[in-house]
């Protein structure tokens, strides 16, 4: 994969990448909360492949595992950029729903199917995990 981009709505946060191990839905409740919607989708890469300009603001909150997770956003539009897991050091997790070209990366895994609301559509295609499975039971690019 080439480098892509993405940002917030009103432009003041941008960021690029080179690199992306996985791309997943996450239907957990904060997930949920966080993006408005019924899942969110995540592009899982490593913190050293991406580049990012602006002012992050962050949100702070402990995950079902007990580790924090750090929900990065711009404090002017509020757009969930990325986050962060403090058991998974040195991995970031984009927000598809904030690249330039969202169609550059492909769903390879849904989590949390157990908290799936009941009219989420959930592709069939896709190995799902009705909680967070071992990092050794994912895909891997």
């Amino acid at each position: 994969m080439t480098r892509f981009e993405g940002g917030c709505l009103c432009g003041d946060v941008r960021y690029s990448c080179d690199k992306v191990l996985m791309t997943a839905h996450c239907h957990c409740l904060d997930c949920r909360k966080s993006s408005g919607t019924d899942h969110c989708t995540h592009v899982m890469t490593q913190e050293n492949q991406v580049s990012i300009s602006g002012k992050v603001s962050f949100f702070e909150k402990a995950a079902d595992s007990g580790a924090i997770v750090s929900r990065g956003f711009c404090g002017r539009c509020g757009s969930a950029l990325y986050s962060t897991k403090a058991d998974m050091p040195g991995v970031m997790f984009l927000r598809a729903s904030c690249l330039d070209d969202p169609e550059i990366v492909k769903p390879e895994v849904t989590v949390y199917t157990k908290q799936a609301l009941s009219w989420s559509m959930i592709d069939p295609a896709l190995p799902r995990f009705e909680e967070m499975p071992p990092a050794t039971a994912m895909p891997s690019n």
